[in-house]
C-alpha cells in the first residue's frame, strides 16, 4: 500500500501575478479533431495534466502520430476508420464519453475503459445514444468498460444531456465524417457553454453545424475536417481558484485569459463582484481585489466546476450564501457536495444541503486536517480554505491535482505571502 500524500498550508495573504494555465477542455477537443485530420495539426500551448494526456493516449491508440516539442503537439490523423481499437481513458470523463462518441465511425470493434474513480461514472447515455445510432454496446451495467461494434446508421434521433454534455460533443465531432446527414434533438443540455466550445472548435475546424437553440442539431455528413493550427486559451476553470483566493485575501492578476471566451466559467467575474470583491478585466489580465464580501446567490447549474471555489469564497462572506445545481455533483470525481460539505465541516464551516441547492454559513476557518476524495477540485477548494484559518490546514492526497492542473500548489504557494 502506498505511503498516503499530505500537504501543510500555512495562513497568508494572496498577492502577485501569475498565468492561468491552459484550458484542458479546448486542447482536449483539439487534439481530438486533431486525430480525425489525415493531414499534420499544431496544436501549442500544451501544459501536461493527466486528463489531457489521457486523451493524448486514445489518439495514439487508434493510429494517430503525436510528437511532443515542449509546449506544442503536432499530430497527423487518420482518414480510415476500420480497424480494432482498445482505448484506455484514464479518470477522463469526457476522455470515455467524448471518444464513446468518436467510436460510431468504426466499422470494427471499440473497447473503452479506465480506471479510478471514472469507473464509477455513469456511461450509460454512450450506450443508449449509440444504439439509436446503429451500434451494438455492452457495458458493465451501464458503467466502463464498453464493447462497441456495428455499422453506424445516420438519421434522426433524441437524446438526453441532462448529466452531462460531453457525449453530445463526441457526436458533434464525429457525424460531420459519417457517410450521411444526422439530425439530433437534445433533451435537457446542462452545459450548455462547453457546446459552444465545441462548436467554436468545430469551425476552427472547417466543420459546419446548423442548430436552434442548441436543442436540435442539424449535421450534413461527409465534411472534412482541416488541419489545426490552434493555440490554446488560458483556463478560466482553473484560474477561478486564484480569483477567489484573492477575493477572500488579497490582490491577485491573472494573464493569459481570454475575456470573451466560450468558456463558461469566465462568469466567475460577475459571482466575485456580486460578493463585493472589486474585479478589473482587460484583454491583457484579470485583477482581483479583497474587499468587504457579503452572501451571494448563484445558480451553478450550468457551470458545475465552479461549486468548489464559490464554496470557499462562500465561507468568508459574511451571512449565509446559496448556490443552486447540486444535482450536478453527484457523479464528479467525487460526489462533491457531500465532500464539501463533510471537509468544511472540519474547519467550522457549516454546509446545508436541500434538494438541489447547497447553504453555506460564513465563519471563522479553525484549520487541521481534511481530505481530498481524490477530486482536484476538492484539494483545490480545501488550499482557500487555509488563507485565513486560525492554523493550517493539511490536505491529504493533495496530488490528485495532477488530473488538470498539476501546478496548482507551486502557483497558490508562490502568490501567498
Amino acid at each position: 500500500m502506498e505511503p498516503t500524500s499530505y500537504i501543510k498550508l500555512s495562513p497568508g495573504v494572496y498577492y502577485g501575478t501569475l498565468t492561468a494555465p491552459p484550458s484542458k477542455s479546448y486542447l482536449q477537443r483539439a487534439v481530438a479533431f486533431a486525430s480525425l485530420c489525415p493531414e499534420t495539426s499544431v496544436i501549442t500551448g500544451y501544459k501536461a495534466n493527466n486528463d489531457t494526456d489521457a486523451v493524448l493516449g486514445l489518439v495514439k491508440s487508434i493510429g494517430a502520430e503525436v510528437n511532443i516539442q515542449g509546449d506544442t503537439i503536432h499530430i497527423k490523423g487518420l482518414s480510415q476508420y476500420d480497424l480494432p481499437v482498445h482505448l484506455h481513458s484514464g479518470e477522463s470523463g469526457l476522455a470515455a464519453r467524448m471518444f464513446g462518441g468518436i467510436s460510431t465511425l468504426y466499422n470494427n470493434s471499440v473497447v473503452i475503459e479506465g480506471r479510478g474513480s471514472l469507473l464509477n461514472r455513469p456511461m450509460h447515455m454512450v450506450e443508449q445514444a449509440l444504439q439509436l445510432l446503429g451500434k451494438t454496446v455492452v457495458s458493465q451495467n451501464g458503467f466502463l468498460p464498453l464493447h462497441i461494434s456495428g455499422k453506424l446508421q445516420p438519421g434522426k434521433i433524441t437524446i438526453d444531456a441532462s448529466e452531462t454534455s460531453q457525449l453530445l460533443t463526441g457526436l458533434l465531432i464525429a457525424l460531420p465524417l459519417a457517410k450521411g446527414d444526422t439530425t439530433l434533438h437534445v433533451h435537457n443540455l446542462c452545459s450548455q457553454p462547453y457546446i459552444a466550445m465545441t462548436l467554436e472548435m468545430l469551425e476552427k475546424a472547417g466543420v459546419s453545424i446548423q442548430h436552434k437553440n442548441f436543442s436540435d442539431f442539424f449535421i450534413r455528413g461527409n465534411q472534412h475536417f482541416k488541419p489545426l493550427q490552434y493555440q490554446v486559451e488560458g483556463d478560466w476553470s482553473g484560474a477561478a481558484f486564484h480569483m477567489a483566493a484573492a477575493a477572500i485575501s488579497g490582490h491577485v492578476c491573472i494573464k493569459g485569459l481570454n475575456p470573451t471566451s466560450a468558456q463558461g466559467d469566465r462568469i466567475i467575474c460577475d459571482v466575485l463582484k456580486s460578493a463585493g470583491a472589486l474585479v478589473t478585466l482587460s484583454d491583457e489580465a484579470v485583477t482581483v481585489i479583497k474587499s468587504d464580501l457579503h452572501d451571494f446567490h448563484f445558480d451553478a447549474t450550468m457551470y458545475p466546476d465552479l461549486f468548489p471555489p464559490l464554496a470557499a469564497l462562500a465561507a468568508h462572506c459574511k451571512g449565509t450564501s446559496v448556490i443552486t445545481g447540486t444535482q450536478r455533483l453527484t457523479q464528479k470525481e467525487s460526489n462533491r457536495a457531500l465532500s464539501l460539505q463533510s471537509e468544511f465541516q472540519k474547519l467550522g464551516i457549516q454546509i446545508k444541503l436541500s434538494e438541489n441547492e447547497m447553504h453555506i454559513t460564513g465563519g471563522k476557518i479553525t484549520g487541521g486536517s481534511v481530505n481530498s476524495h481524490n477530486d482536484h477540485r476538492i484539494a483545490m477548494a480545501l488550499a482557500l480554505m487555509s488563507l485565513n484559518a486560525k492554523m493550517p490546514v493539511e490536505i491529504e492526497h493533495y496530488e490528485t491535482v495532477n488530473k488538470s492542473y498539476p501546478d496548482f500548489f507551486s502557483d497558490f504557494n508562490e502568490s501567498k505571502h
